[in-house]
């Protein structure tokens, strides 16, 4: 039987300058989804209990008190904690940063980046990353690219249009399992996606958790993800 984390990190730093005006005056998690009356990070908050977990920290950043002000002010599913960078830490001593806040150093964690909204089962991708005893475990999702694409057949014509097609890539999706040694092996400051993360996957300590078929991802990074969002929330009902 696997103990599922029930300690997470949501990284609630960033700038957000794509989503501008939106984020003039707010947070990049602090924008609302259209037609919820619920900012990011409160959808994430309440997806994050629904899955087990008792204590987040938050980490923020640019317009920390903003955020600050309405994690007081709202009514939470379960305990949080803020972290604001002195300096800044790059994002992995940001990660490393606030995982040290976690209640709990001897248990694994989870860990997502404030522009997400996921529906999945977390504790469905904790069970994976304890069956390949990995180090750390990424979501990874298939976005679909955002240009119509051409087939054409080996002589040169035009066989078929496909509208927005599925990337033949799978993508880091931002949600993450992580072991208890991994913090010990972020950097106090600079990238792990750049550091950390290569070498786990040298070690073949770092697994990839492919988003289940059908299961609802999007990161909101410009003003279009945030109408589309909308949108599909309207025929998702939720």
């Amino acid at each position: 039987m696997h103990t599922y984390p029930t300690q997470a990190v949501i990284l609630a730093g960033g700038q957000g300058s794509r989503l501008r005006p939106y984020t003039d005056d707010r947070p990049k998690p602090m924008v609302e989804i259209p037609g919820t009356g619920t900012p990011i990070i409160g959808h994430q908050l309440s997806w994050l209990a629904a899955e087990g977990v008792t204590d987040a920290v938050v980490s923020c950043g640019h317009l920390a008190e903003v955020l600050q002000e309405w994690l007081e002010a709202a009514v939470l599913p379960l305990r949080v904690t803020t972290v604001v960078e002195t300096e800044p830490l790059g994002r992995g001593g940001g990660l490393k940063y606030a995982a040290e806040r976690l209640p709990d150093a001897d248990q694994p964690w989870y860990a997502t980046n404030g522009d997400i909204w996921t529906r999945f089962s977390l504790r469905e991708m904790a069970a994976f990353h304890a069956e390949r005893d990995a180090t750390a475990t990424l979501a990874l999702a298939r976005p679909r690219i955002p240009w119509g694409a051409v087939e054409t057949d080996a002589f040169g014509h035009i066989t078929d249009f496909i509208e927005s097609p599925p990337s033949p890539y799978l993508i880091n999706a931002g949600v993450y399992v992580f072991s208890p040694s991994f913090t010990k092996l972020l950097p106090d400051r600079g990238d792990h996606e750049r550091t950390t993360f290569p070498r786990l996957a040298r070690e073949r300590r770092l697994a990839g958790y492919p988003l289940p078929h059908g299961a609802y991802w999007r990161a909101i990074d410009t003003a279009k993800d945030l109408t589309e969002a909308a949108r599909e929330l309207g025929s998702h009902g939720g």
